[in-house]
């Protein structure tokens, strides 16, 4: 058990928010003696790693909870697939079986992909699949369900007896023609199944009916049961409400569709969830990620270069700064993972807590041993030319014999990802430098200097060879130059591994093969 004195000074953001949110609804918490967490979806097009960020980030603030409190906790993940399909994603196929199918709720539009019963469902499918890979505990919610079901009927009919309040909230945040045309309520018409936003003509509070002008033609509908659904502000205040919720996370661009559900949610009787607003996740053109788009790196494109950890790891840190996820930012990532491993096991219980592993792995830290990092792995993967991975674990053996991957099964799984990334990401960005005369020069005196090197060496020793060599080769001033030369002619990179490191490994005859092959 963790000390109270450390956890009351840790600044680790999930015990941040954990604390916060336990202050601001201590009374709440303890009257229905349990805390519901949500994360929404909106099923619209294939769930993408923002997805999965929401939701490990909210498991970590459950795991910081476990820590503070004995109450019961629950991950609700909502699904707002009761939602109009407002535009075809580009990457799904039958183009044309989604456009024909444009306006109708996510459960009534076919799956494209022919599997389920609706192209809602299938992403539902999709992100539960996915989310239970990760063994993350959750209860999914679907909105169709909840609203057909009759669950939300209750609290559809406190939104309809607050119709005229709600609409002041509103009004003033949209556009003068806006305003004549808005409705909190969104009928299913009758002919069509679209989700339609038309006017208003009367509201029958009694019966929990709206008669609506639809294009000149009167069309009553009840607002229960799944026959109208909510605008989205007024909707997630209405699910916040009847779910009980105690805390939500979103992103930066939903700020203000927040205060104004907390507004409504406020005038129908609760106050809000304890909130977390995180910035957005971009592309390499720092562009916002899109589910309809596409666009950036893939869950299953990290998974098939890196461990679930990894992209975990990425998921905790600095979750108020706009994060890039694109392939490159990769070998990063696990290596920051590795480092974070290596410093656990010199750090007391308060540093601990503050060590993002510690939340990957929810105080259950690996104590493995690192061998080498993931990009000196992935140099190791070029320059030994393995293609499988008993290939290049017996490169591996062959210049450390004591090891066995029974003992080192994080390292085990990166010797997989890095031949598959090598080949997929890194090889067709090679550029390799052709040394002119001087450089040529250069690195064949390193070649001959090399030659007083054994495999034996310490890599600080070759680290101060390789030093001394830049220097006495015209480089003395700059001798970031000299290894750019390096990286450039044997790596086909301007950065590359610590060298010293890298030819106690690879080995010094190998080295010397190596930089003749690539100058010649």
């Amino acid at each position: 058990m963790i000390k109270k004195e450390n956890l009351d000074k840790t600044n680790a953001w999930p015990f941040v928010e954990a604390k916060k949110m336990l202050r601001e609804r201590k009374s709440l918490i303890e009257k229905k003696g349990k805390i519901t967490l949500q994360t929404g979806y909106g099923p619209s097009g294939l769930p993408h790693i923002g997805t999965f960020g929401e939701v490990a980030r909210t498991s970590m603030m459950v795991n910081a909870l476990k820590q503070l409190t004995d109450l019961p906790t629950e991950i609700i993940t909502f699904s707002d697939d009761m939602d109009g399909l407002r535009k075809v994603p580009d990457n799904v196929p039958n183009q044309k079986l989604l456009e024909d199918n444009l306006h109708k709720p996510l459960t009534e539009v076919p799956d494209p992909f022919e599997k389920f019963n609706s192209f809602g469902e299938h992403n539902n499918e999709m992100l539960k699949k996915f989310l239970d890979s990760f063994q993350f505990q959750y209860n999914f919610k679907s909105s169709t369900k909840l609203y057909k079901s009759g669950f939300f009927n209750s609290t559809l009919q406190l939104i309809l007896e607050n119709y005229d309040g709600i609409m002041n909230i509103i009004l003033p945040t949209l556009g003068k023609e806006r305003q004549k045309t808005y409705c909190p309520f969104l009928p299913i018409c009758p002919d069509t199944g679209h989700v339609l936003e038309i006017p208003v003509l009367e509201i029958d509070k009694n019966n929990s009916k709206i008669i609506f002008d639809n294009e000149g033609k009167k069309l009553e509908k009840s607002i229960l049961d799944g026959n109208c659904k909510l605008q989205w502000k007024v909707d997630w205040a209405m699910r916040w409400y009847a779910l009980d919720v105690d805390f939500e996370m979103y992103g930066k661009d939903l700020i203000e569709s927040a205060i104004l559900s907390t507004k409504i949610i406020k005038l129908i009787g609760k106050n809000n969830p304890s909130g977390f607003a995180y910035e957005l996740f971009l592309d390499e053109k720092g562009e916002k990620i899109s589910k309809s788009k596409g666009n950036g790196i893939t869950i299953d494109q990290w998974l098939e270069y890196a461990s679930p950890e990894s992209l975990s790891l990425y998921m905790y840190q600095n979750p108020k700064r706009a994060k890039k996820l694109y392939k490159e930012i990769v070998p990063k990532a696990v290596d920051e993972y590795l480092d974070f491993i290596e410093k656990a096991k010199n750090q007391d219980e308060l540093k601990m807590l503050m060590n993002p592993v510690w939340h990957v792995h929810n105080g259950k830290i690996p104590k493995e041993n690192s061998i080498m990092s993931f990009s000196m792995l992935l140099n190791l993967v070029e320059t030994s030319n393995a293609n499988s991975k008993d290939l290049l674990w017996k490169f591996v053996k062959k210049y450390k014999p004591d090891i066995n991957e029974e003992n080192f099964p994080i390292f085990d799984s990166l010797v997989s990802y890095a031949i598959k990334y090598f080949n997929d990401v890194i090889k067709s960005q090679k550029n390799y430098k052709k040394p002119n005369q001087e450089e040529k020069i250069a690195l064949e005196a390193l070649v001959k200097n090399l030659e007083k090197c054994n495999d034996q060496m310490s890599p600080e020793d070759i680290q101060t060879l390789i030093y001394s060599t830049g220097k006495e080769n015209g480089y003395a001033e700059n001798l970031r130059d000299w290894f750019k030369l390096i990286y450039q002619v044997v790596f086909g990179d301007e950065n590359g591994p610590r060298m010293g490191f890298f030819i106690s490994f690879f080995g010094v005859n190998e080295t010397k093969e190596l930089i003749m092959s690539k100058i010649k």
